[in-house]
């Protein structure tokens, strides 16, 4: 019982780690909070925890050493995303309420929903 209690709530934490990784924020160290967890019972996700903590450790050594102009470019990359994240989601779900409509660009095709 208790390694599928920490199987589930280890999965469970990587998943909304996931979700979240596009959006602004810990996303990834929920998602390595996630892998700890379920390292303390699983020995895949040891290894596999390890294996990501070296490429997120590469990823970012290999972009600190790019030119400026390349780090801005990836630094376009990440906001388009963000961006998109959250225009696809309002398009599903709609603007909050609290935000003024007003300020919504009809070319967006967003509507609010206060």
């Amino acid at each position: 019982m208790y390694r599928l209690g920490v199987g589930f709530l280890g999965g469970l934490i990587v998943v909304v780690g996931l979700v979240l990784v596009p959006l602004p924020g810990p996303g990834w160290v929920i998602v390595f909070v996630g892998l700890a967890v379920l390292a303390t019972e699983f020995t895949w996700a040891a290894r596999l925890e390890q294996f990501a903590r070296k490429q997120v450790s590469a990823w970012t050594k290999w972009v600190m050493a790019q030119p400026i102009y390349v780090r801005g470019l990836v630094a376009a990359g990440t906001a388009a995303l963000v961006v998109g994240f959250f225009w696809i989601a309002f398009l599903i779900i709609g603007v909050p309420g609290w935000f003024p409509a007003e300020w919504i660009p009809g070319w967006t095709g967003l509507k609010s929903n206060g």
